[in-house]
């Protein structure tokens, strides 16, 4: 079974500082929650800015401390406007993630769109209705609560 998360979110601020901020991997590790252990593996040149067909390695630990392997490709960048990453390996059966950008009267309208799919059929789809949705309902909660800090509050 397919999942999907859409989240929209308001940031007070220009096309170039938002594109500038969501399009550097390098800012991966400021959005994501502290207790995944998001550390980046890949070259640390390389990451400083996305392109079509990079590919970002790196470690999660998501849940009891179990260190996790995740690889990424940056699949399809459109400047200004959007960005897509999938996963190529890591815990996820399926894992379609877009970027959008646009802007909007009083600043730049971002949103998600998460398209998931975990492993082991149906326990898979039972541990997603018990667990995994609600982890990552959390992770982009704080994503949105830190881009909110960023953007919107100044701080």
């Amino acid at each position: 079974m397919l999942f999907t998360l859409k989240t929209t979110q308001l940031l007070k601020s220009d096309i170039d500082t938002v594109w500038n901020f969501m399009s550097s991997p390098e800012n991966l590790a400021l959005i994501t929650p502290k207790y995944m252990g998001f550390t980046i593996l890949s070259d640390k040149e390389d990451i400083k800015k996305m392109y079509p067909g990079q590919i970002i390695h790196y470690y999660v630990t998501p849940v009891m401390g179990i260190k996790m392997n995740w690889v990424t490709e940056i699949t399809h960048v459109s400047h200004h406007q959007f960005f897509v990453d999938e996963q190529r390996f890591g815990p996820y059966a399926f894992w379609h993630h877009k970027h959008f950008i646009k802007e909007v009267p009083g600043g730049i309208e971002m949103t998600d769109i998460l398209h998931y799919k975990v492993p082991f059929g149906f326990i898979g789809n039972i541990v997603n209705t018990l667990f995994i949705r609600h982890k990552i309902k959390e992770i982009f909660d704080y994503r949105f609560n830190k881009l909110e800090q960023l953007f919107n509050h100044g701080k």
